[in-house]
């Protein structure tokens, strides 16, 4: 290994300032940057250090980590829990980070402001979306994770627990579709951006991303941005429920027609991963994904 390669070799006949480099080199290649997220069961508060408007309702929010040299410590396809006591009662929120275990000394979240009477069948709006929105730079809020039932493992391997007690079950992909709805772009661009980012990985992932109206699209410029990187690797379509004059994309909910255009044929090298409003998965998304063929056991709801 390197450590060893280092604790083998003379230094005696070298300048000082080579070897401080290379112990610094070795101290970095030992030891893996230090996790935030130690105990899955402890809250960690993390402070509000940037908020970027990213739209009307749409914002990145940036968390300071213990130090400069700290990572969260999240596996992909897991995700953070946020708590905070609003109006006397204690709210837990999951996220899925737009950051990684790249970045060190901060988490990036974006989030969508589900406002107050603006939606008639939310009049009091989203609580900790509007407090996350009223936080200030210096703030904190507590952070506890990972969580979850998927860990997406590289090049292809996907560790799934069918509940929180069972063992994982490793399944295997070369396609990988994704649908996702509203704010459930969040834990497919995480995985997408990990297949992408090695250049091992030779997974081909779909993405058929549904909203209200374009401009609901969150993430969109990122997405855009990954397609025209890497356009044999991954493919992305809209829906939209109402689209706008000369939209190129399809209008409506998921159905039969987006699952059999845009996502992976049925196979046993494909699998399905979705996250969005329980109403679509149920009554759009699996329905759709049934009368296609695709099977139930490749198939996983976050």
């Amino acid at each position: 290994s390197l450590c060893a390669a280092h604790a083998r070799y003379n230094f005696a006949h070298e300048p000082v300032w080579y070897i401080t480099a290379c112990l610094e080199n070795t101290i970095l290649f030992c030891f893996p940057p230090a996790i935030t997220l130690e105990d899955p069961d402890v809250k960690y508060p993390l402070r509000l250090v940037d908020k970027e408007i990213i739209s009307h309702d749409t914002r990145k929010f940036r968390f300071a980590l213990k130090s400069p040299d700290h990572v969260l410590g999240l596996p992909i396809g897991q995700h953070i829990y946020l708590s905070a006591r609003i109006d006397g009662n204690l709210v837990v929120r999951p996220y899925t980070p737009v950051s990684s275990d790249d970045d060190k000394g901060f988490v990036d979240l974006v989030v969508k402001i589900y406002y107050k009477n603006v939606h008639p069948k939310f009049p009091e709006g989203g609580k900790m979306s509007q407090y996350l929105e009223s936080l200030r730079i210096g703030d904190t809020i507590d952070f506890r994770g990972p969580s979850g039932l998927l860990v997406y493992k590289g090049k292809g391997s996907f560790a799934i627990r069918p509940d929180k007690k069972s063992n994982p079950v490793i399944k295997t992909a070369k396609h990988l579709g994704m649908i996702a709805g509203g704010t459930g772009i969040t834990p497919m661009l995480q995985i997408i951006q990990a297949i992408m980012k090695d250049p091992k990985d030779e997974t081909m992932c779909y993405l058929l991303f549904a909203n209200q109206t374009e401009k609901d699209i969150l993430l969109r410029p990122e997405l855009e941005e990954i397609m025209a990187n890497h356009p044999t690797r991954f493919k992305l379509w809209f829906t939209v429920d109402r689209a706008p004059d000369g939209w190129e994309y399809s209008q409506g909910f998921i159905n039969e027609d987006m699952v059999k255009n845009h996502l992976p044929p049925p196979a046993d090298d494909t699998l399905i991963l979705m996250c969005g409003p329980p109403p679509m998965i149920q009554f759009a998304c699996n329905p759709s994904l049934d009368k296609v063929g695709h099977s139930n056991d490749r198939r996983f709801t976050f």
